[in-house]
């Protein structure tokens, strides 16, 4: 008999709406597949229907804070039950913008170059430490989102109007921006699944080009990388995701810029939606999406 899996997702983060599209489409392609299914958000009744449903695996279909941060893997490790993904130390450091890039560093991972911005502080001498560290155009972004919510790219004359939209958080980094072509690694277990290119009609692979089927981003696998080029951005990508202590799948943000692959970030529970980059990966190395999601349910049990 199929296990029963229950499905989370929705959540209160800027990412609600994604959860609740990876969620869906997980969910349906299990059941679809003769598995007993559930979905739940993570609010009150949690606790009360994982009782009920007594689930064999949970599938931690949130995105952003409170889903993919360790709040909640610090909530489903006391129900002793397998679920996806990674564990707590993993995801609260890789959600970590800041604390990420301290550990690529440490471990001679390139990474763009930043400083990190606390409001408590006066705005007027951050351009000075700008034009002295980093130099305009800078990214600016929250420490601790995902799905690039609140991200921008600022010359120094639009820079101090868009900081001020990023007040809602109590520190953000402001870091180089990085010319070049943007390019994603998925990493499956102990190695690197594959790899993909992204050229989005808008400024940056945002918000808006990762979910909207209006964007028009351009995916293009396989990438246009020399062998040797290839197989150095895939270590990277597996690097990251051993050092960081991740679990399942992973997917690691570059960008390439005159020969050099400078890591943006890891994701530690990327989306599955129809417009998701793992599952398009995937798809290119002959992996279907319900094998793809057998291969993480499996992950989770072997893992605990």
């Amino acid at each position: 008999m199929k296990k029963k899996i229950l499905v989370l997702c929705g959540g209160i983060s800027k990412e609600r709406l994604i959860s609740l599209d990876t969620g869906k489409q997980v969910f349906n392609e299990l059941k679809k597949n003769g598995y007993r299914t559930k979905i739940s958000e993570p609010n009150n009744n949690l606790l009360k229907n994982i009782k009920s449903f007594k689930p064999n695996i949970i599938f931690n279909a949130l995105h952003g804070q409170y889903g993919e941060d360790g709040y909640i893997q610090s909530i489903l490790e006391t129900q002793k039950i397998p679920y996806t993904h990674s564990g707590i130390l993993a995801s609260s450091i890789a959600m970590d913008k800041e604390l990420s890039k301290k550990i690529f560093l440490k471990n001679k991972i390139l990474t763009p170059k930043y400083i990190k911005f606390d409001f408590l502080k006066p705005i007027k001498n951050i351009i000075k430490e700008i034009d002295k560290k980093l130099k305009f155009p800078v990214v600016i972004k929250p420490i601790n989102e995902g799905s690039s919510v609140h991200v921008y790219i600022c010359i120094k004359k639009d820079f101090i109007k868009n900081l001020k939209k990023l007040n809602i958080y109590k520190q953000i980094l402001i870091e180089e921006f990085i010319e070049g072509r943007e390019i994603q690694v998925a990493v499956m277990g102990q190695k690197a699944l594959g790899t993909i290119e992204l050229k989005p009609k808008r400024k940056f692979y945002d918000y808006e080009a990762k979910y909207s089927s209006n964007a028009k981003t351009k995916h293009i696998i396989p990438v246009d990388l020399s062998k040797k080029d290839l197989i150095k951005i895939e270590d990277i990508a597996n690097k990251a995701h051993q050092i960081v202590g991740c679990r399942g799948v992973s997917r690691s943000d570059f960008k390439y810029h005159k020969g050099k692959f400078y890591l943006l970030e890891i994701n530690t529970q990327p989306g599955m939606t129809k417009l998701s980059l793992v599952p398009e990966i995937a798809s290119h190395k002959g992996i279907t999406f319900i094998k793809l999601i057998e291969w993480i349910l499996k992950d989770a049990s072997i893992n605990r």
